[in-house]
């Protein structure tokens, strides 16, 4: 039976307006200005003028679109939007509209790493704010954990997969091969080969163990010999734009699945930047109409100034864009490929793992007084009660009032 094209309009709805280019990209910046609340509200806000007051597609089709979209990588809310500029002026006005949506949230948070490069580092004040900031940030991560895992985890073996890859990360594993070891072993799951999917996990955590000690013994061993280690340099924007289209391909589950590989290529890798201001950057976009993924704009301002903030904004862009572009309809039937669909499974409760040792880590640098342990269960707490949209943005900068009175010296 032949398939319908999937920007083909059923003949009961109303097809998109016939906008200029300007009014096209005027309407989702509109969208990108009011983008508060994560991405639930601004797939919500959306829904709402597209489809339930304008009607450019029936409520059934945005549910399965969106439904393809949850499965790929890249923020859903953006990628809705590359899809309607799609239908509207095909890709020119898909590459516009996702441009529109995303670009406030880049000007504004381009604007915060300048000024946090160049006064806030420096300011006592701003100090204290950012120090308060943190435990409330990692607060988001664990809730976002929770958050992710109830609809990711949902059997036994998924909570196995997660474990395994988060004590693998926490033993020096690296995350491109745990989450293909993950993927293959919920595949194997999935065709009832529990035996072989068992010990496919079992020989990597074997593995990655004996290459963890190793590592610890030649350290032990070499303990006596002075060597001076050299600077890790500053990275490339080749490289910086590599590691942003690394991380898009990879955030699998939502915005905060990015967190890992960020801060594995930032902090532990490539030594650009601190466990702190990682978490600060994460906080800076919490308080912004934007996608979470901007932070990424951040982190490459601080890897290579404003050419490197551009370069990895970019690079983990390119794939929220390229899906469509290149042929959505070709993605949603390697999507309804069962055999993908469990690797993908398998993927998406190892990235939960990922987050999960990646929090630990974050949380161990950020929750060393009594003060920002109660920062971080009160916003915990108001976090699980508050679901506003402005929620996080008012947990963050509270969480920042607070640490301008608690940690000013």
């Amino acid at each position: 039976m032949r398939r319908d094209h999937l920007f083909k309009m059923p003949d009961h709805v109303n097809a998109p307006p016939r906008e200029s280019y300007a009014r096209l990209f005027l309407r989702f910046l509109h969208f990108g200005l009011l983008a508060w609340g994560g991405p639930v509200a601004q797939i919500a806000m959306i829904r709402q003028e597209l489809v339930e007051e304008e009607r450019w597609v029936s409520r059934e089709r945005f549910n399965r679109v969106l439904a393809v979209y949850q499965v790929l990588p890249g923020p859903e809310a953006h990628e809705l939007c590359v899809y309607f500029g799609m239908l509207a002026r095909g890709r020119i006005g898909a590459v516009l509209a996702g441009l529109g949506f995303m670009l406030p949230g880049f000007v504004l948070m381009f604007a915060l790493s300048w000024f946090y490069v160049t006064f806030g580092v420096a300011s006592l004040a701003f100090a204290a704010v950012f120090q308060g900031m943190q435990p409330a940030v990692g607060a988001l991560i664990v809730r976002a954990i929770h958050r992710i895992g109830q609809h990711a985890l949902t059997d036994r073996w998924l909570w196995v997969i997660a474990a395994t890859t988060g004590v693998s990360m926490l033993i020096g594993a690296n995350f491109l091969v745990a989450l293909g070891v993950a993927g293959v072993a919920y595949l194997l799951v999935k065709r009832q080969s529990y035996v072989a999917a068992v010990a496919v996990s079992g020989v990597f955590l074997v593995g990655v163990s004996l290459a963890a000690w190793s590592v610890v013994s030649l350290d032990t061993a070499s303990a006596s010999i002075s060597v001076d280690a050299s600077p890790v340099g500053a990275p490339s924007a080749l490289a910086l734009f590599g590691s942003g289209l690394r991380s898009g391909l990879l955030t699998f589950g939502g915005a905060y699945t990015v967190i890992p590989f960020l801060q594995y290529d930032a902090v532990r890798v490539g030594q650009w930047m601190t466990d702190a201001q990682f978490l600060d950057g994460l906080a800076l976009s919490g308080i912004l109409p934007a996608p979470l993924i901007i932070f990424s704009t951040f982190v490459g301002y601080l890897g290579g100034g404003p050419v490197g903030a551009l370069a990895l904004t970019i690079g983990i862009f390119v794939p929220a864009f390229g899906f469509t572009l290149i042929g959505h309809d070709v993605v949603e039937r390697a999507v309804e490929n069962r055999a993908l669909h469990a690797f993908l499974d398998g993927v998406t409760a190892g990235v939960v793992g990922l987050i999960a040792a990646t929090a630990l880590g974050l949380l161990r640098a950020t929750l060393t007084s009594l003060p920002a342990w109660g920062i971080f269960a009160l916003a915990l707490l108001v976090l699980y009660r508050w679901k506003a949209r402005a929620a996080v943005a008012g947990i963050v900068l509270g969480a920042g009032v607070l640490g301008l009175l608690l940690f000013q010296q």
